[in-house]
């Protein structure tokens, strides 16, 4: 058993250099040396998750509860918390204060002869995971307050940061696989490939050690990345690059993956979270309209009013939240289904098939009652009556899809381009709010938002949000962040990074003043988007893409 102690050296080594490949290094060397359990574990806590998108499981962990296993733990205050968290803005390096003093309290003391295993942690997390209904809460303290009397300063400050997963190490999703590709001597894109179809990447890692990696494949009930579109630049340039053309409305709704296994149905969101329990509607849609027995389908879900038109988009998110009283909420907001597309079949992944053929089985399989419309076409002008409909019905437009292309998993490509009359808006992370004053000084007035940089898994500021915000809106937003509360020094507060918003803007600008190096030019909320994940969200490099995108478009004006 590898002791979790050192996991957190390898940890404080990668967290202490700057430079990309030394961080690999350290990752892919640690990787070498540990056996297949902790493999399973380890690559995942590296990018500061636990466990893997679509586990059905989730920590749940929240700063308040983190300080009060600590404080269980090791002795100390409130207030003494509160001071450290001020002056060092880290829970993690709060904890490794707090271990620092602590007191024999609770369980037995940690004396060093007892080292905790990455195995031990895990297993503790699990507990945590699972713990459900009354006493849950109690439950999971106890299991973090275990943890931490039992271990080290350095080990209390990484147990501290994967609880909440926020690792801060500086290495994300793209270093994790160019380590594991490094240790077990695999090409990068193969090792990306096989995270995409399985989003597991300790499932990678122990694959990659045996040279089994081209083994790995869709798999039913196991959510995969879905392949996203990107903004297209007009219809007669889009046409014009594909030739005939599949084309499609761009649905005002809610992405889900479904994966049918006979009469069992499951229902993932965009962020591959299982969806079913709070989605009957469209899990009834699916066993009446779908004829396969075993099916992964992809599509969108969209709250349509009485006159056809949709609702607006957090009426959607509405249904994805609730546990409680679905069906109460099934009447209120009832749900449309339209499937674009089939990425396994009765035992076979379709990945590899061209779109034209996989909708050919998807138009077999599912009633035309759950099916979208697509037209295929190398006419603008067909494309531009089908855009126009699609707006007239109050949707955002059309994709624009190459029949010929492919399903690539959390791809962004050429091969799906999506046409908007607004300009592309971007999904960003919060990771700070202002008070606001006067009469709003109960609410949160602005939010801080950054970009992701994928390589290194770091958050990069581009300010903040204030407009967009109805009172109503500020005191929902105000009660969901509470719970995601890092730090408070004065007016400003840090939040657990958790929630992604989709931001409307005029212009992004050059600016030195913030960490990605640009910032928006009159920012506004559109959504929530608690359909994305942290994964989900914009990168420094799409900044960058979109930036001089909009300079090559102001010099033709």
């Amino acid at each position: 058993m590898i002791s979790f102690l050192s996991f957190a050296e390898l940890c404080h080594n990668v967290e202490g250099v700057s430079a990309t490949l030394e961080k690999i290094d350290f990752v892919a060397k640690f990787l070498t040396s540990i056996d297949e359990e902790e493999l399973a574990i380890v690559p995942n806590f590296v990018m500061g998750t636990v466990f893997p998108p679509g586990s059905d499981l989730v920590m749940g962990m929240g700063p308040s509860l983190l300080y009060e296993s600590l404080l269980r733990a090791c002795g100390g205050s409130s207030s003494q918390i509160s001071e450290w968290l001020r002056a060092t803005g880290d829970p993690g390096l709060v904890a490794y204060q707090v271990a620092e003093k602590k007191k024999p309290i609770g369980f037995a003391a940690f004396t060093g002869k007892y080292q905790i295993s990455i195995s031990d942690v895990y297993k503790r997390f699990l507990a945590i995971a699972k713990a459900s209904g009354k006493g849950s809460q109690e439950t999971k303290i106890k299991n973090l307050q275990y943890l931490f009397s039992q271990s080290s300063p350095l080990e209390a400050l990484y147990i501290a940061r994967l609880a909440i997963e926020d690792m801060r190490i500086g290495v994300g999703e793209g270093g994790v696989r160019d380590a594991i590709a490094k240790a077990f001597h695999q090409p990068a894109d193969l090792v990306e490939r096989s995270y995409n179809l399985t989003n597991d990447m300790g499932l990678v890692a122990i694959n990659a050690r045996n040279d089994t990696l081209s083994n790995l494949n869709v798999m039913l009930n196991h959510p995969i990345k879905m392949m996203l579109a990107q903004l297209g630049e007009s219809i007669p340039s889009a046409i014009d690059e594909m030739g005939l053309a599949s084309i499609e409305w761009k649905f005002d709704g809610a992405r889900v993956q479904i994966h049918k296994d006979g009469d069992k149905i499951r229902i993932y969101s965009r962020r591959l979270e299982n969806v079913t329990a709070s989605l009957p509607d469209i899990s009834n849609s699916i066993s009446k309209h779908a004829h396969a027995e075993e099916a992964i389908l992809d599509g969108e879900v969209v709250a349509l009013s009485e006159s056809g038109r949709p609702r607006a988009f957090q009426e959607i998110l509405k249904r994805f939240r609730r546990k409680y009283n679905v069906k109460k909420l099934v009447s209120e907001i009832p749900l449309s289904l339209f499937l674009f597309d089939i990425i396994y079949f009765d035992g076979k992944s379709l990945v590899n098939l061209p779109l034209f053929e996989r909708r050919a089985i998807l138009t077999k399989v599912a009633e035309q009652e759950i099916v979208a419309q697509q037209v295929l076409s190398d006419q603008p002008e067909i494309a531009a009556e089908i855009y126009q409909k699609a707006l007239d019905s109050g949707h955002e437009g059309i994709m624009i899809k190459n029949p010929s292309s492919i399903y690539a998993p959390g791809k962004r490509g050429k091969n799906w381009l999506k046409i908007k009359p607004i300009m592309e808006t971007l999904d960003l992370v919060v990771i700070g709010a202002r008070w606001g004053e006067g009469r709003r000084a109960t609410f949160f007035g602005s939010y801080r938002l950054a970009c992701l940089d994928q390589v290194s898994g770091k958050l990069l500021d581009v300010g903040r949000v204030a407009t967009g915000l109805t009172d109503e809106t500020l005191s929902e937003l105000t009660d969901m962040f509470r719970d995601l509360i890092l730090i408070e020094d004065g007016m400003e507060v840090e939040l657990k990074p958790a929630v992604i918003f989709e931001v409307a803007y005029e212009e992004i600008q050059k600016s030195p003043n913030y960490s990605s190096g640009y910032a928006l030019r009159f920012p506004r909320l559109v959504a929530v988007r608690d359909d994305k994940s942290l994964e989900d969200a914009d990168t420094i490099e799409r900044m960058s893409t979109l930036y001089k995108m909009q300079r090559g478009r102001n010099s033709h004006s």
